[in-house]
């Protein structure tokens, strides 16, 4: 059972006695104490507790500094945090690193639709690490779960054969300190679903699943055009690697398949549930990210011209069915990471089998009779001055470039039911947003996390660049990005990226009480010129602040806004604790070279203890004297944390 009221003393009794149906009681009792408050909780498996996430916490981290000599080549870590004026002792514990081996699998290892490993030309396994002959980058996000009263870790790697891992995690009751349980790994069979796909972010949901995500998905289009008629293979090497999954069987793979969003959910059994949204759309997924209704989730697009999507579910708890939405930046200042207001446009209603059912008509994954981009739009070359030759047809630019295109009649007439197009706004999600009007211009879209306290969302831009200049690319004039489009967004140049704000408030037309109405710019990276320096010279972007931020996280209760860096513009990529308040950023990790941080997230509470996550991805890969296992991404924990006294 779950109960909570917060209010008047005298309204919680009446509200005891109309719904617990106890007998009358003395109201000239209950006025004398009115002038108080109650507020009661209790908490089922699913629920979080919201008396730990209530309590206000200051906090201060001792900054670290930038690693130097042979620092550069480990992860470093603040080594003390203050909270609510108390000194704490915190540091890293490391949990997993790829290639480790445990219950006879190999985290990280790759498997195909009928759950054999997959293997190199030389007979070595395909381990996702970032490092090896693989396609991709390496372990990414990792969830900490409670359920059964038991702790589980989810993993999910992000190559373009995704995997997906679970374990147990035991805690030591006095020190709080985490460990893997022996005999726990367990791979996760995503076959049923197609497989995985380039798993990049993700989420502990507030009901305690992990919440991933399909990244890149790949272009319909150019594989129905470019694919060979015999081998099926396209020249793309991020969709032919796909094809491993398949037991190199390119007959039995569709592009459609991937760039959704996977979720898993722990069995009373301690087993998992493996499903894909359908009905949240397809595009490339960094990110999604669920708000405290359990029903509005926000959506980050990683590339070049991508769009932002907010999913509204018709339940909470339950993400197989509701309305997408995507913005529209509408331009206010061109002023450093610049300032809009947000609207939104409906992209209709769906649900997760019907969308399925375009993809898998007979019921076996292993054919593919699945629908294909020419049944969703007709396509026609637009003139150079970036208009559509024909009647009906309608220009957009997105990360395919400059299109016209044209809604097919089964737009109306398919599964999905929707004479205003629902199909194509679940298949092809950004092209059919732009046809709609919505901005198409976002680049490196990437990590988003909420303030509940002020009622603000964060979202990461790791560069701004291209479709958010204006006819440029890097400051210099090209109009490959902005042709054909309405040119929304018109910001300089910023190729250390920066965090933007938007402020969240209820919104009845859509029916959400966590409607983002405006959007502007936090914290930017600034560029810095360190030729002169031997010891920062592969920098680009200033130490000291950040650079192409990646996955965020907020600490709920407090000023702390957590930014990690994406590889690009800072030798040693680190990650920073930002206070909302004063503008101030602090250094509290560091990877080594070449590995980008991902997985920071925050875990306030888990049995007294809090925790914070960090993934450091394919570490030292560029580095010839590094041993294969300085080579290996892991997973720790930063902490433990004392929230609560």
């Amino acid at each position: 059972m779950y109960l909570k009221f917060t209010g008047n003393l005298k309204n919680y009794f009446l509200f005891l006695e109309k719904f617990m149906k106890l007998k009358p009681l003395n109201l000239a009792l209950i006025a004398a104490l009115s002038a108080g408050a109650v507020v009661m909780t209790g908490c089922d498996s699913d629920s979080n507790d919201t008396s730990v996430a209530s309590q206000p916490v200051e906090m201060a981290f001792e900054p670290i500094d930038v690693p130097a000599g042979n620092d550069k080549a480990a992860i470093q870590v603040s080594k003390k945090v203050t909270v609510n004026g108390e000194d704490q002792e915190i540091g890293y514990q490391k949990l997993l690193a790829t290639g480790e081996q445990d219950n006879g699998e190999t985290y990280g290892a790759v498997k195909d639709y009928l759950g054999n490993p997959i293997l190199f030309e030389d007979a070595s396994a395909y381990i996702c690490n970032g490092t090896n002959a693989g396609v991709g980058s390496g372990l990414d996000y990792v969830s900490i779960l409670e359920r059964n009263d038991r702790l589980y870790m989810v993993s999910q790697f992000e190559c373009q054969v995704g995997a997906m891992y679970m374990n147990e995690v035991e805690q030591d009751a006095e020190t709080g300190a985490l460990s893997v349980k022996p005999g726990s790994l367990k791979f996760i069979d995503q076959s049923d679903e197609f497989g995985g796909f380039v798993h990049c972010a993700g989420q502990a949901t507030p009901w305690q699943s992990h919440l991933g995500s399909e990244e890149y998905e790949p272009d319909a289009r150019s594989v129905e055009e470019e694919a060979d008629p015999v081998t099926g293979l396209t020249g793309n090497k991020y969709f032919d690697e796909t094809i491993k999954f398949w037991d190199g069987d390119a007959s039995k793979i569709n592009p459609y398949y991937y760039g959704w969003t996977p979720e898993v959910k722990i069995t009373d059994a301690g087993d998992y549930d493996y499903a894909k949204h359908y009905a949240m759309g397809r595009f490339s997924h960094e990110l999604s990210y669920v708000m405290p209704d359990e029903k509005t989730v926000y959506m980050s697009d990683d590339g070049t011209n991508v769009g932002l999507f907010m999913f509204v579910a018709d339940e909470p708890k339950d993400l197989s069915s509701g309305k997408l939405y995507a913005a529209k930046w509408n331009q206010v200042s061109d002023q450093g990471l610049g300032e809009a207001n947000i609207s939104w446009i409906d992209l209709g209603h769906a649900n997760n089998e019907e969308v399925r059912n375009l993809l898998d008509p007979d019921g076996d994954v292993t054919t593919n009779d699945g629908v294909n981009f020419s049944d969703v739009f007709e396509v026609e070359a637009p003139t150079a001055n970036g208009t559509c030759p024909t009647t009906g047809f309608t220009s957009v630019n997105t990360t395919a470039g400059h299109e016209c295109l044209k809604l097919k009649d089964i737009n109306k007439d398919g599964a999905v039911n929707a004479a205003d197009g629902a199909l194509a706004s679940r298949l092809e999600t950004r092209r059919y947003a732009a046809m709609q009007g919505a901005t198409t211009e976002f680049r490196k879209e990437e990590g988003i996390t909420f303030n509940q306290r002020d009622n603000k969302l964060y979202v990461a831009m790791s560069q701004i660049a291209r479709g958010m200049e204006s006819y440029q690319r890097g400051g210099e004039a090209n109009d490959k990005y902005d042709i054909g489009g309405p040119n929304d967004i018109r910001l300089p140049f910023n190729d250390c990226g920066g965090v933007y704000e938007m402020d969240v408030a209820t919104n009845k037309n859509i029916g959400s009480d966590y409607v983002a109405y405006n959007m502007k710019g936090l914290v930017a990276g600034e560029e810095k010129d360190y030729s002169g320096d031997p010891a920062l010279s592969a920098n680009s972007c200033d130490v000291n602040k950040i650079a192409n931020p990646d996955n965020i996280t907020y600490l709920d209760g407090s000023d702390t806004l957590i930014i990690g860096e994406d590889t690009g513009n800072h030798e040693n990529n680190m990650i920073w604790a930002y206070d909302i308040k004063k503008g101030s950023l602090d250094r509290i990790f560091t990877t080594p070279l070449d590995a980008e941080t991902t997985s920071p997230f925050w875990y306030k509470d888990v049995n007294g203890h809090g925790y914070m996550t960090a993934v450091t991805q394919h570490p030292m890969e560029d580095q010839d004297s590094a041993t294969e296992s300085q080579k290996q991404s892991e997973v720790g924990v930063v902490g433990p944390f004392k929230f609560t006294k």
